[in-house]
C-alpha cells in the first residue's frame, strides 16, 4: 500500500449486528483472506442499547456488491437490512479504523498499537503504532509468528543470523532481536512506505539499524530478490509471514537461503493451502518441525534436512511479471 492510496477515497460499510455476531468477528475473518486488499472490521456498542452492536467495515475504495453482500452474509441479523456505504474524507483510514484495537500478548511479547496503552510488566514490550503499513499484531498470524519465535527462544534455539521476508511493520524482526541479540538481521518488503515505517518503528522500539551483530538492516524488494539479501546467506532463521501463493512460488528461493539445520518460520496461509504450502517446502528439502493454529491462520516451522545444501537461490523475473503482489506482511 502506498502513501497516496491510504489517503485517499476510502470507504465506510455500517451494519447493525448482535452482541454474538460481534463477538463471532473477534479475530481473522478467512472469508476476507484472497482479497488483495481486505477490509478492517470494527464492532461497538451502540449508545442506546448495550445489546445493539454495530459493524463497521473499512474498505480501501469503494466496495464491490459482492464484497458487501459477502460482508453481509457475517450478520445474519442484517439480512433485511440496506447497509449505510459512504466515502470517507482524505483521511489516513489505517490509523482511523485501527485506533480502537487492543494490545495484543503472544508468548513473552506484548504489542501496543498506541503509545498511551500501558506496558505489560513482565514483557517484551513492543509500539507498532496505527499507521500505513499493517503488520501491528493485532493478525492472528503475526501473533502466530510472535509465539512460535518465543517457544523457539524457550526450548533454546539459538539463532546467529535472521532474515525477514515481507516484514510489513519490521514487528516480528524486532522481535528476533529481542530473542538474540547478538544476531545479524536483515528485513525486507516489497513495499517501499513499510520500509520506511519499519525504519521508524526500530527507532521507537530502540532498535539499532544498519550492519552487524544487534543490528538490522532494512531494504526493499520483491520475495528474495535483493543482493543484500542473498549476500547475507545462509541464514539459521527465516521468516515469511506473507500469502500462500507467494510462499509457494517462492519456495525454492527461500529454501536456497537457509544453511542445513536453519528453520524457515511460515504464516499467511489459511488451514486449508497448509497442505500445499508444506508440500511445496518439502520438495526443497525441508520438513515440517512443528504447527500451530490460530482460528483458521498456522504458523508453520520447518527445519531443513542436512542432505540439501545450500545454492545461490534463482532471481525473480520482476521485469517480465511486474511487480509481485503479496509479497509484502499481512
Amino acid at each position: 500500500m502506498n502513501d497516496d492510496a491510504s489517503r485517499t477515497q476510502s470507504w465506510k460499510v455500517t451494519l447493525p449486528c448482535t452482541r454474538a455476531e460481534a463477538e463471532a468477528l473477534d479475530g481473522d475473518i478467512a472469508a476476507f483472506a484472497l482479497m488483495d486488499r481486505p477490509p478492517v472490521l470494527m464492532t461497538s456498542e451502540t449508545v442506546e442499547d448495550e445489546n445493539l452492536w454495530q459493524l463497521d467495515a473499512y474498505f480501501e475504495g469503494k466496495p464491490s456488491p459482492a464484497a458487501i453482500k459477502l460482508l453481509k452474509s457475517l450478520i445474519p441479523s442484517a439480512a433485511g437490512t440496506k447497509p449505510l456505504v459512504e466515502a470517507l474524507p482524505d483521511e489516513d483510514w489505517v490509523t482511523m479504523s485501527q485506533q480502537g484495537l487492543e494490545a495484543v500478548t503472544a508468548g513473552r511479547f506484548h504489542v501496543r498499537n498506541l503509545a498511551t496503552d500501558a506496558e505489560l510488566p513482565g514483557h517484551v514490550n513492543l509500539l507498532i503504532e496505527a499507521g500505513r503499513a499493517f503488520g501491528t499484531g493485532q493478525h492472528e498470524t503475526t501473533a502466530g509468528c510472535l509465539a512460535m519465535l518465543d517457544r523457539m527462544r524457550r526450548v533454546g534455539m539459538h539463532c546467529r543470523n535472521v532474515a525477514d521476508i515481507g516484514t510489513g511493520t519490521g514487528l516480528l524482526a524486532f522481535a528476533a532481536l529481542h530473542l538474540w541479540p547478538r544476531a545479524h538481521a536483515i528485513a525486507s518488503d516489497i513495499d517501499p512506505v513499510a520500509v520506511e515505517i519499519s525504519a521508524d518503528n526500530a527507532r521507537s522500539n530502540a532498535i539499532r539499524l544498519g550492519d552487524g551483530p544487534g543490528r538490522l538492516a532494512l531494504v526493499t524488494a520483491a520475495g528474495a530478490d535483493h543482493a543484500a539479501i542473498v549476500g547475507r546467506a545462509p541464514y539459521d532463521l527465516l521468516i515469511a509471514n506473507i500469502l500462500a501463493g507467494p510462499l509457494i512460488e517462492l519456495a525454492p528461493s527461500l529454501c536456497a537461503l537457509v544453511e542445513d539445520g536453519g528453520t524457515i518460520v511460515l504464516a499467511g496461509l489459511l488451514n486449508e493451502q497448509a497442505d500445499a504450502v508444506i508440500a511445496a517446502y518439502r520438495a526443497q528439502g525441508m520438513r515440517l518441525a512443528e504447527r500451530s493454529n490460530r482460528g483458521d491462520w498456522p504458523t508453520l516451522r520447518l527445519r531443513k534436512r542436512p542432505s540439501i545444501g545450500w545454492k545461490r537461490p534463482r532471481r525473480i523475473n520482476a521485469a517480465a511479471r511486474g511487480e509481485a503482489p503479496g509479497y509484502g506482511s499481512i
